[in-house]
Parts: C-alpha cells; structure tokens; sequence
C-alpha cells in the first residue's frame, strides 16, 4: 500500500505524473473476500450475502455490494439496499 505513495512506483510502474496518495484504510475492505472467510463449494453466494448482512447489521450500514466469480469467468453482482 506504500507503493501508492511513491513518485517514484507511480511513474515507473503505474505512467503517473504524480503518487496516488495513501488509500483511506477505512474504505478498504478489512474483513476479507470470498477465500479468506470461507469458500464452499456451490455456496459462495449465500455465504458473502449472509456475511455482507452480518456486516451492515454491525456497522449500522445502509448499502452493500457483493460481486464474485462464476465458473467459466462470468460474474455475479448483488446490491444490498
């Protein structure tokens, strides 16, 4: 996450004029994705969703977005409002 920070990976690596600056850890996703909390076979879904909800029910959140992978590199995209 430093890199992002650098003049020097910005223009080496990303064609930046200028650093990105240092990414607000508070809009980061700290709680893991679909391998880190548990990736069952044929029950991904069902997993983020209730994990998702457990998450807005804690923090009071309003909106969630759940986006994971289909076999064959199709997508799945479920809004929580």
């Amino acid at each position: 996450m430093k890199a992002m920070d650098s003049d020097w990976f910005a223009q080496n690596y990303m064609g930046r004029q200028s650093k990105v600056g240092v990414i607000d850890m508070n809009k980061f996703n700290c709680w893991g994705g679909s391998l880190s909390i548990g990736h069952p076979f044929a029950a991904t879904g069902v997993r983020l969703a209730t994990h998702c909800a457990n998450r807005l029910i804690r923090e009071n959140g309003q909106i969630a977005l759940i986006a994971a992978c289909a076999a064959g590199g199709q997508v799945c995209v479920t809004l929580f409002v």
